[in-house]
């Protein structure tokens, strides 16, 4: 038994967010329909690198999907498709606003045709708006958005974050969407428009800026990696060379950090007795911190903080987060059956003690199951099958 066993998913959408949101309904167990264009499939298949010819990139937002070669830009493709939409409970799409209105499949079409479907539009601006015609990938989001102005430190460039964050939070919003149109349904019997944006999706990240810009005139911007809240809490270089984050900046840690350091006494001093006061004396007191990590290993600073009960962590490099024992333990690394290869792969991120989610198929090829979907959703058998290869729509 999984949570969403029933349900059936058409994904028609490519590269990050669409792909990764029906990924979660897949690892929920829903049956994912991944439609792409017939021979290469999406666009994003011949990134590299690659795996047996298989791109890494599609691997991990493609698990646990069936795949269909369907040309949609053939009148039989369309055909079949719409076809299948009255048969989904879920259409998942990133086209660029208007793509589907040019295709006959906006909202409004694919309400008449399946009155119970819930359809989720992920676009760069939305569907509506001045903007909702402008192209947009995730790095245009992040300009946008000004997250990309408050990443970075302050006396360097703006920087986008290391991945491919509004992305993959826009593909979890539109899968959140998903979930709670499907329960709607359950009263009412009727699906409905789920409409996310990597803007704001990006938006919904930026902390306490937006009021800080509006009823203070204060403009949010770089601060490397420090805490913008409490001090100190940031991100120091310790003897070996190695970083360690550490956040003690609050009345709670403060007096820990300051027996890890061994100066306890410290703490009569006016610039570092409060949070405020902390915070207007940064330089001072994360001077010191810096001086006192200067002079000991990543290790042996950790272990000083952690002794004393200060949240920290020696920055890790990717190939020592791939053999983290908590991580391994909790099967957040796993790997999954390709071809007689094992990929590894980030595994499941929620985890439900009665329906447990779970990785049930690799990435699919193009097509593995064109036959397969079309027999079970629409009872299409060989002939009909020939017909529409013969006809270029398979």
């Amino acid at each position: 038994m999984t949570s969403l066993e029933g349900v059936r998913v058409l994904d028609l959408s490519r590269f990050i967010a669409g792909p990764y949101c029906a990924m979660m309904l897949g690892d929920m167990g829903a049956e994912v329909v991944k439609i792409e264009p017939p021979g290469e499939g999406e666009y994003a298949r011949r990134a590299l690198p690659a795996v047996d010819g298989q791109s890494l990139y599609t691997f991990i937002v493609n698990r646990n999907k069936k795949s269909l070669a369907l040309d949609l830009r053939h009148p039989e493709g369309l055909a079949t498709l719409k076809a299948l939409i009255r048969e989904a409970d879920v259409l998942v799409e990133n086209f660029r606003a208007g793509t589907m209105e040019q295709m006959g499949l906006g909202w409004e079409a694919v309400h008449t045709l399946n009155p119970r479907l819930v359809m989720a539009r992920i676009s760069g601006f939305g569907q509506d708006g001045p903007l909702a015609q402008k192209q947009c990938f995730d790095g245009v989001a992040q300009a946008m958005s000004g997250l990309m102005d408050m990443t970075g430190q302050p006396d360097g460039p703006p920087t986008m974050i290391g991945s491919f964050m509004c992305d993959y939070t826009t593909g979890m919003y539109a899968a959140l969407g998903i979930l709670a149109a499907l329960h709607a349904r359950h009263t009412s019997g009727v699906g409905q428009l789920v409409d996310v944006s990597l803007l704001e999706s990006a938006l919904s990240m930026l902390m306490t800026a937006i009021p800080q810009q509006q009823l203070f005139g204060q403009t949010m911007t770089r601060v490397g990696s420090r805490d913008r809240y409490v001090a100190p809490s940031n991100t120091f270089e310790a003897g070996d060379g190695r970083h360690v984050l550490m956040v003690g900046g609050d009345d709670n840690m403060f007096p820990r950090v300051l027996r890890a350091m061994k100066r306890p006494q410290l703490i009569e001093d006016p610039r570092f007795a409060t949070m405020a006061s902390r915070l207007a004396h940064r330089e001072a007191v994360e001077g010191i911190v810096a001086d006192w990590m200067r002079g000991h290993t990543a290790d042996q600073i950790v272990a000083c903080l952690e002794a004393e009960g200060v949240p920290c962590a020696k920055v890790a490099r990717i190939d020592e987060v791939v053999d983290n024992p908590q991580l391994r333990h909790r099967g957040a690394i796993c790997e999954v059956e390709f071809g007689g290869i094992k990929v590894p792969m980030q595994g499941v991120t929620i985890h439900l003690s009665g329906t447990p989610l779970e990785i049930r198929r690799p990435l699919p090829r193009v097509g593995e199951h064109n036959a397969e979907v079309l027999q079970q959703w629409l009872g299409f058998g060989p002939e009909r099958m020939a017909a529409l290869q013969g006809a270029g729509a398979l």
